[in-house]
C-alpha cells in the first residue's frame, strides 16, 4: 500500500487554498477514486462533479498537476511513488466550489451556432443519402464528450480572457462538423470570421493534445475552417470572382437516385 499526499483546491471563485491530505493508495486506483476517498474519510463537503466513471460523460474534468484531465481516466501509477498530486478546478472558468467549475458559458456558445440546414433537393426516394467517406469525415467530431478540457487548455480563453471574442476549439469543431456536412447548405463563415473569432487561434495544438477522445481538432477541424475563411475573405482571386459572379453556393455531391 502506497501513502500519497494530495493537495486539493478548497474554496470558490473569490478565495480558496490548496489543502493537503494524506491518502493510502491501493493498486488500480484512479484520481477520482482518491477524491472520493477523501470525501468519505476526511472532507464530507468536498465538491466534485462526476457521473459515469468511464471516460464518456466528461463530468470529472479538472487539472491534475497542472494538466487538464479526466480524473476517472488518470491512473495513480502514472505518477512516481511519493510524488505529491495537486488537484485544482478548470482554470478557464469560474469556480463554483472546490473542484467544480461553472462551464455554462460553453452552452451559450453552442446556442450561437446555426443548426444544420439540409438542401430539399438532396432528398431522394431513399431519404437523405451520403457517401461513407463524407460520413467518416464528420463522424470524428461527434465523438466529443464535452469535457471542455480543450476549452480549458486553450490559451486564448485561459490566459488572454477572450471569451467574448472566441468560441474556443470545442465549438470550432462543432462548426466544422456542420460546414463539412455534404448536405448542409447553411453559410457560417461570416460568423466564424467576425463573431466566433477563428483568427485568434494560432494552431498550438494544445487542444488536440488533451482530448480524451483523441479527436484531431487542429488538423482535421480548425485548420480547414481557417483555410475556408482565408479563401473567402482574403484571397484576391476569390474576392474578384465573387464581385463578378456573386457569392458561390455550396455544391451538393451527385447522388444516384
Amino acid at each position: 500500500m502506497d501513502k500519497r499526499t494530495f493537495r486539493v483546491y478548497r474554496g470558490d471563485n473569490e478565495r480558496g487554498e490548496l489543502k493537503s491530505y494524506e491518502v493510502e493508495i491501493n493498486e488500480g486506483m484512479v484520481v477520482l477514486d482518491v477524491i472520493h476517498q477523501i470525501q468519505a474519510e476526511q472532507e464530507n463537503d468536498l465538491a466534485v462533479r462526476w457521473n459515469c466513471k468511464a471516460g464518456k460523460c466528461g463530468s470529472c474534468s479538472m487539472e491534475i498537476n497542472g494538466k487538464p484531465k479526466l480524473a476517472c481516466m488518470t491512473r495513480m501509477n502514472e505518477y512516481e511513488p511519493g510524488q505529491t498530486i495537486v488537484v485544482t478546478p478548470l482554470k478557464a472558468f469560474p469556480v463554483l466550489k472546490d473542484l467544480v467549475s461553472d462551464v455554462s458559458w460553453n452552452y451559450r456558445q453552442n446556442e450561437r451556432i446555426k443548426p444544420v440546414k439540409l438542401a430539399p433537393e438532396a432528398k431522394t426516394d431513399r431519404g437523405y443519402v451520403m457517401y461513407q467517406k463524407d460520413v467518416d469525415r464528420i463522424q470524428e467530431f461527434r465523438k466529443c464528450i464535452e469535457c471542455y478540457l480543450c476549452q480549458d487548455v486553450c490559451h486564448i480563453l485561459r490566459d488572454h480572457d477572450k471569451q467574448d471574442a472566441f468560441i474556443g476549439p470545442r465549438f470550432m469543431i462543432r462548426v466544422a462538423s456542420l460546414e463539412m456536412h455534404p448536405l448542409d447548405i447553411e453559410d457560417r463563415l461570416p460568423e466564424l470570421k467576425e463573431e466566433f473569432g477563428s483568427g485568434y487561434c494560432n494552431i498550438t495544438r494544445c487542444c488536440t493534445d488533451v482530448c480524451p477522445e483523441h479527436i484531431n481538432l487542429t488538423d482535421n477541424g480548425i485548420i480547414p475552417l481557417k483555410e475556408r475563411v482565408v479563401d473567402r475573405f482574403y484571397d484576391p482571386v476569390t474576392i474578384l470572382r465573387r464581385k463578378i459572379f456573386g457569392p458561390r453556393k455550396k455544391k451538393l455531391p451527385p447522388i444516384n437516385k
